[in-house]
């Protein structure tokens, strides 16, 4: 399959033309628009530091249904504990810089770059956007960051600075997502650690169908700036 070359214009090809490792294009730029644009259609970037900006949509797709999010005994004991404060939306900016220089296994440097960065505060203050924060003995020590419109929501990235940070702040958000009916939670690239949490995998084409349902209905485009 030829990998596209996306115009100034805001279109984009058809998703299902991605190449067999999920590239679909090469070029464009970060705007807003284009952004809700590529998320409402199921396409993302994903590209680093000194490279053009790349947009992909992979076959199959990985996704978590809320109701299967799997909590090992360790993870319930932390959960129950509640020896931390969940926010919605408090430290959008912070999230964002720490997932940026997380050290990820294989990778010599960040996705996150700082115009992707930028890009994703806008669509913050814009209310598309969103974060979780963890905070333990009064500092940030987790948290996780997506996209939302309607009632369709796109992971991005997490980090933690303290032990299960991050998975209590993915528990937040599946409650917090569950609790406004949205059916299912894109991760977007399977890895096997989110199969541990009970991720799975769904066919492009099955994606695709449920995203365009979701994504049209009325969703919770303001503010997550509640507490949990």
């Amino acid at each position: 399959m030829p990998v596209y070359r996306i115009p100034q214009e805001l279109v984009f090809p058809d998703p299902e033309l991605a190449d067999e490792d999920g590239l679909l294009g090469v070029g464009g730029d970060l705007s807003t628009e284009r952004l809700l644009l590529a998320y409402a259609n199921g396409i993302f970037p994903w590209f680093s530091a000194g490279e053009p900006i790349k947009w992909w949509s992979p076959d199959p797709r990985c996704v978590l249904l809320p109701g299967e999010l799997r909590i090992s005994k360790s993870l319930w004991d932390s959960i129950r504990k509640k020896q931390y404060e969940v926010t919605f939306d408090k430290q959008f900016e912070e999230v964002i810089r720490q997932c940026s220089a997380v050290r990820r296994k294989g990778q010599r440097g960040t996705w996150i770059t700082e115009g992707m960065q930028r890009a994703y505060v806008e669509l913050h203050r814009k209310g598309y956007a969103h974060s979780v924060e963890v905070w333990m003995d009064g500092e940030l020590a987790g948290g996780l960051y997506g996209v939302a419109i309607g009632k369709s929501y796109s992971g991005e990235s997490m980090f933690h600075l303290r032990p299960d940070a991050s998975k209590i702040a993915l528990y937040h958000l599946v409650e917090h997502l569950r609790d406004r009916g949205f059916p299912l939670i894109d991760c977007q690239v399977t890895n096997q650690h989110l199969l541990s949490l009970g991720a799975m995998e769904m066919t492009r084409s099955d994606f695709l169908k449920a995203l365009r349902k979701n994504a049209s209905k009325p969703g919770h485009h303001e503010s997550w700036g509640l507490k949990g």
